[in-house]
């Protein structure tokens, strides 16, 4: 360390920090001078009185709000510490309830493809999942993860939920394309569950914005048909197995012919949301 020169004309001005050190070494001699010896007694009882007393306490002062705030300081870490760690269980747990509610999801649609099941147990099927969909907000066209390898074949049905979802248009090796009775090229014959009278369903998603599609050609001589009856597949379509649940009448209109009825139906199946589902693995052509 370089000396301290004082040129000549200059005011000599010793540095802060020497100046801390100076009064510490002081502060420290003058503690010890005072409980070892007796110097300070007599008449400079009254100078130590007036001038050391004060400097010790105020040394003393400082001494203890340093100690407060070095333990203050103490205390922030591990408060700091703790709410990182709290940070990192709050987030744990929110992976863990999102786990658990798409466990919970996923139960929900494979006791629904269960019991979907057990109602056409007299076909035999084989579960998906869908991996892909075309463009837009509903399923109508989708692709799922079982293809040739699994015995899949162009229109096979597909079920899923309550009822019909549509039939395999294409297949390859591990994955097959699916048309569902919603898209607009979509035709299904079907019958009026309760009184065996025939018609058509049309695929429209235009109408299924709304959560409808399209019936037509219903020949309801007898008047039974009334809103809210089942429609199933019908035993004279040349694509669909007969009596997979298509939907329910949701309104009934006469034609302007006086002899067919039109309105629309419910689908039996939410084609918004769809993830797995069921393909019969049996044609219809090859039961008949």
């Amino acid at each position: 360390m370089s000396p301290i020169i004082k040129r000549k004309g200059e005011k000599f001005t010793l540095p802060s920090k020497y100046l801390l050190f100076i009064l510490t070494i002081l502060c420290a001699g003058t503690v010890i001078l005072t409980f070892n010896t007796n110097i300070f007694s007599g008449s400079l009882n009254t100078v130590v009185g007036y001038v050391i007393v004060p400097f010790q306490s105020g040394i003393s002062s400082v001494g203890g709000w340093l100690a407060n705030r070095s333990e203050e300081l103490v205390q922030i870490r591990a408060l700091l510490s703790e709410n990182e760690s709290l940070k990192a269980q709050i987030d744990d747990l929110t992976i863990e309830n999102t786990i658990l509610q798409q466990d919970r999801y996923e139960l929900t649609n494979l006791r629904e493809l269960y019991h979907l099941d057990s109602q056409y147990e007299g076909y035999h099927k084989v579960g998906a999942r869908i991996i892909a969909k075309d463009a837009g907000n509903w399923f109508h066209s989708f692709v799922i993860d079982k293809g040739e390898e699994d015995g899949i074949m162009v229109d096979m049905n597909v079920i899923a939920g309550s009822g019909l979802v549509g039939r395999i248009v294409d297949v390859g090796p591990n994955w097959a394309k699916v048309t569902s009775i919603i898209a607009d090229n979509s035709n299904v014959t079907g019958k009026v569950l309760a009184t065996s009278d025939y018609l058509m369903v049309s695929g429209d998603l235009e109408l299924y914005s709304s959560g409808v599609i399209a019936f037509n050609k219903l020949v309801d001589s007898a008047g039974k048909v009334t809103e809210g009856d089942k429609i199933v597949t019908s035993n004279i379509s040349d694509k669909y197995l007969p009596n997979i649940l298509i939907g329910y009448i949701s309104t009934l209109n006469i034609d302007a012919n006086n002899i067919t009825k039109s309105g629309l139906l419910t689908p039996a199946v939410d084609f918004e949301h769809l993830e797995e589902v069921l393909v019969i693995t049996e044609l219809k052509q090859a039961i008949e």
